[in-house]
């Protein structure tokens, strides 16, 4: 797959496709469920009035919350649409860049967010590029946290909507082998992860202390069925991740899951 055909199918995707923000507010079970795993496992690490740069942060949907409980927030996303969208926010700053190439100097962000572009970064390279830029950004001794979609649980969503197939396609077979992305459906992903895998990028673009967490965890692919879930159904999946979210295995059976690292001193 080549990424300019990618960051192409990106640019229509988010701007004209798909509401990045109804995702995580009003598609489904899942939305909610994601948004307060991804806010929690934030808030457990980070200091009060932390500067945090949200990379690949769409309409805002993190940012503004943060920005809500005092700190400061920089926004970076590719679409120009979605810019002006987080921009309306008007608690944080937002503009359009690339994962790739920061324009920002060394040491500058206490925390760094990319919960956008491990699954849309065809090769290694490229990955290893925007870790190593998520990293630079930020201090010694500040946070990293890494979003990924798992291959099993991609595989899983493909199956839900078209069946098990017979015989098994050979881009199907590459999805849970190496984590390449099918030719299927309109999602514009490009490397789907296993939770070992995304820890090896981490450490290898000098991130330390690198631990791989499931986000929703084992009910998440359930919950997308779901337009709603009620307070007891979603406190359940929110301790049933929190239980087992961790445990190898079980970290992948996940609509997304979290690398979280620290920057180390030297890198």
């Amino acid at each position: 797959m080549e990424q300019g055909d990618v960051d192409a199918r990106i640019q229509t995707y988010y701007a004209q496709q798909f509401t990045e923000a109804d995702r995580l507010t009003v598609r489904s079970a899942q939305g909610r469920l994601e948004f307060e795993r991804v806010q929690e496992l934030i808030a457990a690490r980070i200091e009060a009035g932390s500067r945090i740069l949200d990379i690949g942060g769409a309409t805002g949907v993190h940012a503004a919350p943060l920005a809500a409980l005092g700190h400061e927030v920089v926004l970076v996303d590719p679409v120009p649409e979605q810019v002006q969208e987080a921009k309306r926010h008007g608690s944080f700053a937002a503009m359009v860049g690339d994962a790739r190439e920061l324009d920002f100097g060394d040491d500058v962000f206490d925390v760094a967010l990319a919960f956008g572009p491990m699954y849309h970064l065809a090769t290694r390279e490229d990955r290893l590029l925007a870790l190593r830029e998520a990293g630079r950004v930020v201090r010694p001794g500040g946070w990293v946290f890494v979003a990924a979609i798992p291959r099993f649980a991609r595989h899983t969503q493909m199956t839900m909507v078209a069946g098990v197939p017979r015989p098994y396609p050979a881009d199907w077979i590459a999805l849970l082998e190496h984590g390449d992305a099918p030719d299927w459906g309109r999602f514009p992903g490009a490397h789907f992860h296993t939770a070992e895998e995304l820890e090896d990028e981490m450490r290898e673009a000098g991130l330390g202390d690198v631990g791989v967490c499931a986000i929703e965890g084992p009910d998440g692919l359930a919950f997308e069925q779901l337009a709603e879930a009620d307070e007891a159904l979603h406190e359940a999946a929110l301790r049933m991740v929190r239980a087992v979210g961790h445990l190898p295995g079980v970290r992948d059976m996940s609509n997304h899951m979290m690398g979280i690292a620290r920057v180390t001193a030297g890198r």
